[in-house]
Parts: C-alpha cells; structure tokens; sequence
C-alpha cells in the first residue's frame, strides 16, 4: 500500500509507482494531509465526490482546503481554499470543470477548478447543508438541511422552489432519482414522496412498512435505472423497495454484529443494464460490507475494526471506491482487486474420472461422472447383460452428441437454446463460455516462446497509428500483435490487424494468453480466405457477401450500384474492425456470443443483415461520404434485430449462395503447439518481407554514416566554436581591463570633488542650522505667549457668555410666567363670559315660556268666560261678537307682525352669535396647546353641565308632551262646546253667525300658533348654540 503526504504542496504526482492493489485491502493509496508547522497537525478530509466519468475525486478538509484527484493522469491540484469546513460536494456538473460545496456558514458556493475562481454564491439556507444532490443533466441540483430543502437552476443559479416542513418532522434527504426527472423527498417519520420536477405535482408516495420490522429510515440508495430503493437505519434490517410497483418486495437481515447502517450505496457494474445488485453497506463498527441483494451472500468487505470508514463514495462507473477513514485520511480502493477472487469463472460442473482398465471390461463401470451437487455411479448388475446394453447405450449418446460436447463439459446444443432464450450470456460466465466454446488449448509454452522473441519491428511505432491513451493497454495490444506476427510472417504487413484485435485486447487485457488465442482461433476459423488476394481485401468474401445481399435486398444492392459503392465500402469496414467501430461494448458482446456459438459463416450473415436492417438510412445516402461515415460511427440500430435477421438468413438462403458451403467448419487450435498458418501467397509475403529488409538495412547503413558525418560535422563545429570564444574571451578581458583602469581614474577625481563640496556643505549646513536654532527658540517662546493670552480671552469669553446665558434664561421664565398668568386671566374670563351668556340664554328662554304659558292660560279663561256669557242675552252676543271679531282680527295682524319682527331680530342675534363663536373657535384653535389644564377642568365641568342639561331637557319634553295632550283634549273640549251653542243660537244669527264663528275659530287657533312659534324660536336658539359650542370643543378634544 502507497501512502501520500499532500503537506503543503498545492500540485503533485498521487503515487510514485505503479499500484498494485492486493485482494486482501484492494487499495490503491492512502492520502494524508499534514501541516508542516512548529507544531505539525492531521487535516482531517470531510468530503469527497466523484465527478461524472469516474476517473476524477474532489475532496475537501475541515479547513476548507479542497484538492482536485486525477486518478488516470496520478495528479492532485489544490483549487480552492475556503477557510471554513465544507459540509457537502457535488462535482458532476453539465460544465465538467465546475462543482458545488456547502460551507459551515449555510451557504453554497460554485468554483471552477481549472479557473479557480467563484462562479456563484448561493445563499438561502438557515442550517447546515448535509446533502447535495445533482439532475443527471447537471443543469438543477437540489441541496438539503434538517429544516428545508432547495431546488437550484444551475444556468442561472437562482432558487426555483423550496420545500418548507414542519419542525417536528425533519427532512432525513431528497436527491433526483438516476436518469429520469423524478424527484424523492424522504422525511424523519418515514414518509417517502416522489415528486415530478417540472411541475412538482406529487406522483405517488410510497406505503408505511409492515410493523413487524418497523425502522426508522435514516439513510438511502437507488440503483442507477431508479427501480429499487434500499432504505436503512438504526437497525440490522436493509429494506428494499421496487418504485415501479410501489412496494416493499424484500427485507434483509445483516449479521448480528451490525446494530446500525450509516450509509448505504449500490455498486455499478457496466453489463447490468443499470439494475446493480450488489449494495455497500457501512455499519457503525466501520466496516463497509457488500452484498448481493439477489442471493443475500456477502462478497467482500472493505474497512476493519481498526482502520474504520467513516464515509464512503463509488465512481459512476464502478472502478474506485473513496473512503474517508475515521482518522481523517482518504484511501481509495479498486473494486477490480476486490472482486478479483469472485470474478474468477467457477470450475467446470462435470468432471471424468478414469480409472485403471484391470481387466478386459464388457460392463459399464469404467466411468464415473463427478458433479458438483452428487456423484453418479454405475449400478453393479451381476448380469453381463444387462452392463453390456448400458454400455453401448452409453457409447450410441456419446457419438451423438461427440460434436456438441465442449470440453469444459459444457453442451454447446444448450448453450444455443440458453443464447436464443436470453439473447445472451450470463455476464459473470461469458468469459468462461467463450473460453469453452473456442475450446483454447492454453499452450503457455508456445505462448511463451512467442512473446520472448520481444516486439516485432513492424509494431514499434504502433503509437504513433494508433494513440490510445493507456500505457498498458497499448502495451498488451504490441505484445499481441508481435506475437501474431511472429507465429505467421503475413500478419506483420496485415495493416487492419490492431483493428481486428483491438477489440478482444481490451476485453482480456488482464490475460494476454486466452487474448492471442482467442484472435488467433478467430483469424483461423472466421477470417477463412481472407488472405488469398494478400495485400488486397479478400474479394471472394466480398463477393460472397454481395451476393447473399443480392438475393435477399436487391433494391439495396442497385442503391449501392447507381452510387458506385461497393462491398469494400459497405462490407470490408464491419468485417477488418469485427463491428467494434459501430457497436457499443454491450451490443458487440451480445452479437459475438452468437457468433462464437455458431459456423463461421454467421459473421458474413452479419454484414449482410446488417445492411438490411439499416436499407432505410442507407437508401437516404447519395454521397459516397455519407456511406463511409455511415460505417465508420454508431448508429441508431437495434442489435437484437440485427441479430434475428442473422438467424433468418441463416435458415433461407439458398445452398449454391450460402457461404457455409464454401467455409470449413470450426477448428480449434491444436495443444502443445500451434498450427502453421499459410493460407496466403506466400511469394508476395516473402518479397515484401525481402524489400523490407533490404529497406532496413539500406536504412540503417544510411543512418549510420549520417551519424558519423553528423558527429564529425558537430566536432568542428565545437572546436570552432570554443576558439572564437577563447579569442573573443581575451579581447574582453583587455577592453575590461582598459575600461576599469579609466574608470579608476575618474572615480577618483570624482571622491576629490564630492569631498570639497561636502566640506562647503557642512559650513553652510552648519550657519543655516544655528540661525535655524534661534529663529525656532524665538518663535516657540511667542507662540507660548499667544497661546496664553489666547487662553485668557477664552475665559473671559466663557464667563461672559454664561452670564448672559442666565440673565437671558431669568428673563425669559419671568416673561413666561407673566404670559402664562395672562393667558389663564383671559381664559377665566372667557369661560365666566360664556357661563353667563349661557344662563341668559337659558333664563330668556324660561321667560319667554312663562309669557306663552300666561297668554295661553288668559286665551283659555276669556274663552270660558266669552262662553259662559254667550246665554245671557243672544243679542248682544252677536253684536259684540262681531265688533270683537274685527277687533281680533286687526290685533292678530299686529300680533303677527310684532312676532315676525321679534323672529327676525332673534334670527340676526343668532347669527351674530355664531360669528362670535367662530372667532372664539378659532382663537381657542390657536392656544389650544398652551391651556391643557383649563381645559381637562373646563371638560369636566362642560360634561357634568351637560349631563344635567339633557336630563333637565328630557325633564321639559316630558312635561311639554303632557301638556300638549291637556291642552288638545281642552281645545276638543272647547271646540264640542262652541258647536252645540252655534247649532243653539243658529236660528238666532242667520248669514252673520258662521262669519263670526270662522273668526272665533281663528282667534283661538292664534294663541297656539305663536306659542309653537314661540317654542320653535326657542328650539332654533338651542340648536344653534349647540352645534357653535361643539365646533368650539372639538379642538379641544383633539388636543387632550
């Protein structure tokens, strides 16, 4: 195990050597960060993520160092220094060189870590920020606290939503499911919600857990194709949910010894489809375990008791693990060292064992099959019989199915239905089939001897044709095509071999025995006559192609016709790159699982359904470029199809066309040694091999002189070179020497000068500095002077000043209080004159009352009277009654007019009154601010007056009611009795008694005409005093 010190270097190389993980601890390298200080410290790591490809880590310390990890490049850069621990990382932006990290101060800020500049700085959080969580276009990310959670658009860096609970819940995460635009939000109670990102409309929430294994969730992973959710906590019990169907499908108990899971991640493999079955667990003893959630058995474990993980992170693609162990450090681990034990493809399932032949057998106990789950053995017959018929039943299957059997034990009948049921191999046994159904001999020996003979010449400069960018990769593929060409001189001049055997080279580049083999068995079976027309493309392969397309796509192949494309370009480029240039990893396994399984000429089938299935884009082409990018580069096609028209053309062309009427079977290469291949024309092969090496040798001999020439050419030069600078040299030197002797001699003429000058300025320096002394001396002694008597003015100033300020102050107070008594004098005034205005209005008012109560009481008497008198004598009643009708009515004219003029005269004191009112409003307006202690008097005894007046006035209108009902019932009493003594005296009077009758009725309506008049006068006077004296106390109000 390498350990690296980051110290304080800002760059550096991760490890120093190539690693070389040991299965037992698969790690890589162990980084430690130590201060170099008087007193040196551990750094602890807090945080690390991986960013999208996998090949690169950001980690962050607790003091806001943040260090950027190139694991295929083996650089570390440190980009940001934040001063303060980050809490969270996020390196898996849509721009690649950008990440997030959540600080200690509840912000979160973006940096670029090629820049290493601040892009942005978020804020909105209130609380530690535990949890960042990035949409798999990296354009949104969703951070998370214990109160809140924040969804970020990333182009603008601007909050879109926020996600608010309540206190007593809490948020335990919420992060963007892989791949899809789904959002989970898992809370403390355990509740889980998904959640459409776009709209936020909730989709579905996922059911309680059964109780009888209740935990609370605390922490949470998804597989990459967002199907299974594993959700765990303080507890042994791994539950796991399927989100398609919304239940829980699966609980998983782990050992006893674990008591609590602190964080759960599921490890991604590349042939799963995204379904990843084995699931990281890290328990609070700080082991991380790895399980497989489909057969529940432990893999492997990373961590110990004694080195403990505290936090853990995998690549996206599943090739590192970064651990943050519990003392700070980062180790990181290769998942490939870890599995390598279980990756290993099982032993074979039969096994023969022979035994001994003792004598000359006729029964059937010379073979005993072994398996793995029981052991078969012949039952002992003591009939011959019967052992003789099992035994040629035996040898009757065995010649059945001789061509089927592989030697691993494996059925290849069977490894066909399994390939047509499934599509393909198991991913964990390819290998292993592959291996069987090739049927590799291993020869480690011939092997050996080919790779000993070292790099052929002709793959020396293999880089510079084809640059791949790992070293060891490369390094396998020279070794592969050295050795190839070492076995057979023509694949030395083959151009498209790395092409060929690139493909397998990557696939097993961790053993370069089965990856030669495999080429070599797939050059002797598949590449059939490939080499006859040598350096040429095989044109009878091509033509075999050709017409298998013209049998089944004729419309295809005149489309190819009418555009002069022929099968060098629509064929020859899938066949020499074995369709590694147009298929993905994935897709390229499953076509050579069939491939590898069937004859030798389903590989040309492949071409031709290949063309087929892709007639439409390819009937769209009219430029000859176009058809070369076409099969150049990955297309849009379904390999599943390709692969089914394989098989049906397989099974419906024609046997005169069928290229396996023209290829040999399967031939697997012979043990011990390898075949001779030299199916080519060898004297071509043998020509170019000649030209070549005379082309070498001419080459090196050339070389050679050219590097004499050169070499002698480089020493005169040098010699030439050294003597003129031996002579230029010496010339220097003497220029130097006349130079400096000059310069000696004006220096010192210069010393002699600056001497007699320095001594004049120290003269002069020395009088300007005695004047300078006295002049200072006289004007500091003046200055003290000024300064006193300046201090002496000030005081005198002060003392004045302040005694002004208080006989000013005296004054003042004086005039204050005299205004003030002023003010309450008039205010006393004020208030007794209008005190006494009022009670002459109020006694006027009672006057006026009495007068129209006495007038109303002497009408009704005369009345009485002028009744009774009206029976003594009719005559004279008539008589008077009409001098004393025409009296009455010329004294109702003056009494109207007397009262007119009294109502018009109370009508202009009114509106004097009220002008005196408004002037007094508006003084009281005025010095409103300066009476507030009158005034709370004047309010108090204004509302106590008032209280009696209204009950008083309450008082008077019951009484006036009462007697306006006594004087109505009088007035009908009056009125019946005048009536019958008309109806008496009618007789009596003739056309003069109605006359008088109708004044008599108007003189006696006249008194209550002017006492209503009277009462109403009174009325008008009262309401008009009221409202004058409520304006007039609304300021007051207002102020108090």
């Amino acid at each position: 195990m390498q350990s690296t010190d980051l110290g304080n270097k800002e760059s550096g190389k991760i490890w120093h050597r190539k690693p070389s993980p040991a299965a037992r601890d698969g790690i890589i390298v162990n980084i430690v960060h130590n201060t170099s200080d008087y007193l040196p410290k551990v750094l602890r790591f807090l945080n690390v993520a991986f960013d999208s490809t996998g090949d690169c880590l950001i980690a962050g310390d607790h003091q806001g160092n943040i260090y950027v990890f190139d694991l295929s490049g083996n650089r570390f850069n440190l980009v940001q220094r934040t001063a303060q621990a980050c809490t969270a990382l996020a390196f898996n932006l849509c721009r690649k060189s950008e990440f997030l990290v959540a600080l200690a101060d509840y912000s979160i800020k973006c940096f670029d870590t090629v820049t290493k500049e601040l892009v942005s700085w978020m804020r909105g959080h209130e609380s530690s920020v535990f949890s960042i969580s990035v949409h798999a276009s990296g354009k949104y990310a969703i951070t998370t606290s214990s109160d809140t959670a924040q969804l970020w658009d990333l182009d603008t860096f601007q909050r879109k939503r926020k996600l608010n609970i309540l206190q007593s819940v809490g948020i335990q995460k919420v992060f963007f499911l892989p791949l899809s635009n789904t959002i989970l939000s898992c809370f403390k109670d355990n509740s889980i919600f998904a959640w459409e990102c776009d709209t936020l409309i909730c989709k579905y929430q996922l059911p309680a857990p059964p109780e009888s294994s209740t935990i609370l969730y605390k922490v949470f992973a998804v597989t990459r194709d967002g199907r299974i959710l594993a959700a765990g906590g303080k507890s042994n019990h791994l539950h796991l949910w399927c989100l398609e169907a919304k239940h829980l499908f699966r609980i998983i108990q782990m050992p006893t010894k674990v008591r609590a899971i602190r964080h759960l991640e599921f490890l991604p493999d590349s042939f799963d489809a995204g379904s990843n079955q084995v699931l990281g667990v890290l328990s609070q003893d700080g082991i991380m375990r790895f399980v497989n959630t489909q057969t529940c058995k432990l893999l492997f474990e990373v961590g110990s008791l004694d080195e403990g993980i505290s936090s853990s992170v995998i690549s996206p693609h599943g090739r590192y693990i970064a651990s943050i162990m519990e003392n700070g450090s980062l180790n990181i681990y290769s998942v490939q060292a870890l599995t390598k034990e279980i990756n290993k493809p099982p032993p074979p399932l039969v096994k023969v064992i022979e035994d001994l032949p003792k004598k000359k057998v006729n029964s059937g106990d010379l073979k005993v099959k072994v398996t793995s789950g029981r052991i078969q053995r012949p039952a002992k017959s003591r009939e011959s019989k019967a052992q003789t018929r099992i035994l040629k039943q035996d040898l009757a299957g065995n010649f059945e199915n001789k061509e089927n059997e592989l030697s691993d034990g494996l059925n290849k009948k069977r490894l066909q239905i399994l390939l047509k049921s499934y599509g393909e191999y198991p991913t964990k046994y390819r290998m292993f089939i592959w291996r069987s159904l090739l049927q590799l001999p291993e020869n480690h020996t011939a092997f050996s001897s080919l790779i000993d003979k070292g790099i052929h010449v002709a793959f020396l400069n293999l880089q510079k044709n084809y640059p791949i960018k790992s070293r060891k990769l490369l390094r396998v593929l020279q070794r592969t095509l050295s050795a190839l060409a070492h076995w057979s001189t023509i694949f030395s001049d083959t151009p498209y071999l790395p092409l060929l055997a690139f493909p397998f080279v990557k696939l097993f580049q961790n053993n370069q025995l089965v990856c030669f083999e495999v080429v070599a068995t797939l050059i002797i079976n598949w590449c059939q006559h490939w080499f006859e027309y040598f350096p040429n493309p095989p044109i009878n392969i091509l033509s075999m192609i050709e017409n298998v397309l013209a049998f089944h796509d004729k419309e295809l192949l005149q489309h190819f016709i009418d555009h002069d494309i022929t099968s060098q370009l629509y064929a020859w480029p899938l066949l020499e790159t074995v369709f590694s240039e147009v298929l993905t990893r994935e897709e390229w396994l499953r076509l050579f699982d069939n491939v590898f399984s069937n004859h030798p000429s389903f590989l040309l089938m492949t071409v031709v359904a290949y063309n087929i299935c892709s007639r439409a884009p390819l009937l769209h082409c009219n430029l000859k470029d176009d058809f070369e990018y076409f099969f150049h580069h990955r297309n849009n096609l379904d390999i599943s199809a390709v692969i089914r028209e394989v098989y049906r053309l397989m099974d419906t062309t024609p046997t005169d066309i069928h290229p396996d009427s023209m290829l040999n079977a399967f031939v697997a290469l012979t043990k011990g040694q390898y075949p001779v291949f030299n199916q080519y024309p060898k004297f071509i092969v043998d020509y170019q091999t000649q030209e070549r090496e005379r082309i070498r040798n001419d080459e090196l001999d050339y070389l050679r002189e050219r590097q004499t020439v050169q070499d002698m050419q480089a020493e005169v030069d040098q010699q030439r070179v050294e003597d003129e600078a031996w002579y230029q040299k010496q010339e220097l030197l003497r220029k130097a020497e006349e130079t400096r002797r000059e310069m000696l001699l004006q220096e010192e003429e210069k010393i002699i000068q600056q001497r007699q000058r320095l001594a004049a300025v120290k003269r002069e320096l020395k009088v300007k500095e005695m004047h300078l002394q006295d002049a200072a001396r006289r004007r500091l002694l003046k200055l003290q002077q000024d300064q006193q008597e300046m201090e002496l003015r000030r005081l005198d100033d002060e003392m004045e000043r302040k005694v002004h300020m208080r006989d000013r102050e005296i004054a003042a107070t004086a005039k204050d209080l005299e205004m003030r008594h002023l003010e309450l004098e008039s205010q006393k005034r004020l208030y007794e004159k209008n005190l006494a205005r009022n009670q002459e209005a109020v006694a006027k008012e009672m006057r006026e009352d009495a007068d129209a109560y006495r007038r109303k009481v002497d009408l009704e008497e005369n009345m009485f009277h002028r009744l009774i008198g009206t029976d003594q004598t009719q005559n004279e009643k008539t008589q008077k009654l009409i001098e004393e009708n025409l009296a009455k009515a010329e004294q109702a004219c003056l009494n109207t007019d007397w009262r007119i003029q009294a109502l018009h005269k109370q009508r202009c004191n009114d509106l004097h009154r009220n002008e005196c009112y408004q002037e007094m409003a508006k003084l009281l307006w005025k010095n409103r601010r300066k009476e507030i202690e009158v005034l709370d008097a004047m309010m108090e005894a204004e509302a106590k007056k008032w209280e009696e007046a209204e009950e008083k006035d309450f008082h008077l209108k019951s009484e006036k009611k009462a007697a306006a009902l006594s004087d109505a019932s009088r007035k009908w009493f009056l009125e019946k009795e005048i009536n019958d003594a008309a109806e008496h005296a009618q007789h009596l009077c003739g056309r003069v008694m109605p006359k008088g009758q109708n004044e008599q009725v108007a003189l006696s309506c006249l008194p209550r005409t002017s006492q209503s008049n009277d009462i109403s006068s009174v009325e008008s006077l009262t309401q008009s005093f009221l409202p004058n004296l409520k304006f007039t106390c609304i300021p007051k109000s207002k102020t108090c």
